[in-house]
């Protein structure tokens, strides 16, 4: 579709019309007499001058800036390529490039979540004949992408990071709740803290009545929903109710302490995807063919952001002539 633009170069005719001198003027000088000159009949003589040839030069250069830049012209000028997330150990990158025959291949370093995203829109810039391999931790997108072109993709998933999460418990039953924080394996760590402080994430308030104004965390565990107005307005989802207040946010549940570790494990699960955010998943190791019907992307090429700077220069540069002339 972008191809079309270039139609419009036919509007380069606007100002090469304009500027363009139709009639020559004469200018009439009195003589003495004209008894011995021949008799001849006065006619017009049309010429092909333009006025301004500068700023003509200037508006023809302007009009085609725009019409390319709509355009988005680009020139396949990369060759073979491996792309790097960021993290990936290098050495086993470069077992992974020479294996696929990419060992002289240029490199392109680009954090993982942008890998993939980078490679579609600017996959009109390699060479037909360009092999594209991509390399590292690569999260799994929510869909599948569609290349014009195949794009070859070697995972390999990184150790997750360990993370501490820091816990505040205000209840009676605090050995009920430390088995319930037990429960989370992996990477992560629940510490339980003393008082809470400016990294307390949670506060579990297993109490009657209203906790100090001064208190605040982003998640709160709640055992009284008398003790929280906001509850009355609290939506339910996965058995837990949920509602927003200056405190943090609120949860209430009637079946905490969970009583057994798959409640517990649920609980946690719960907290992880809603509140921490899902964990990373790693998208595998695939070749993604070409295909056909794959959408064109979207334009983003470094020569269309040179061409709005030309476009913008040539813009105040006409400007300044126009205004020159007018004087």
């Amino acid at each position: 579709m972008n191809g079309l633009w270039w139609l419009g170069l036919a509007t380069l005719a606007l100002p090469i019309w304009w500027h363009r001198k139709k009639r020559e003027q004469h200018k009439a000088e009195p003589l003495a007499t004209a008894r011995f000159l021949p008799r001849a009949e006065p006619r017009q003589t049309r010429v092909w001058r333009f006025s301004d040839p500068l700023l003509l030069l200037v508006r023809c250069l302007l009009l085609a800036a725009l019409v390319a830049w709509l355009a988005d012209p680009v020139f396949p000028w990369r060759g073979d390529t491996v792309v790097i997330a960021e993290g990936t150990d290098p050495a086993w990158a470069e077992r992974q490039a020479a294996q696929a025959g990419l060992a002289q291949a240029e490199r392109v370093a680009m954090p993982a979540a942008q890998a993939i995203a980078w490679v579609r829109t600017h996959e009109r810039e390699w060479k037909p004949d360009a092999r594209l391999l991509v390399l590292g931790d690569i999260p799994m997108p929510a869909t599948l992408p569609a290349f014009g072109r195949t794009v070859e993709l070697h995972t390999l998933a990184k150790p997750p990071a360990k993370t501490e999460r820091h816990v505040y418990i205000d209840s009676e039953r605090l050995q009920e709740w430390r088995r319930l924080f037990a429960a989370l394996d992996g990477p992560e760590r629940v510490i339980v803290d003393a008082a809470p402080g400016a990294r307390t994430e949670l506060i579990v308030w297993d109490r009657t009545g209203a906790p100090p104004a001064a208190m605040r965390a982003p998640l709160w565990w709640v055992l009284d929903p008398a003790a929280f107005p906001e509850m009355s307005k609290a939506r339910e989802a996965g058995g837990v109710l949920h509602a927003d207040s200056a405190r943090g946010r609120l949860w209430l549940s009637k079946s905490w302490p969970p009583r057994d570790p798959d409640a517990a494990r649920a609980l946690i699960e719960h907290w992880q995807q809603v509140h921490i955010g899902p964990r990373h998943y790693t998208m595998p190791s695939r070749v993604f063919a070409a295909s056909k019907d794959a959408r064109a992307p979207e334009p983003s090429g470094a020569l269309r952001d040179m061409l709005l700077a030309a476009l913008v220069a040539l813009f105040v540069l006409e400007r300044l002539l126009t205004h020159a002339r007018r004087r």
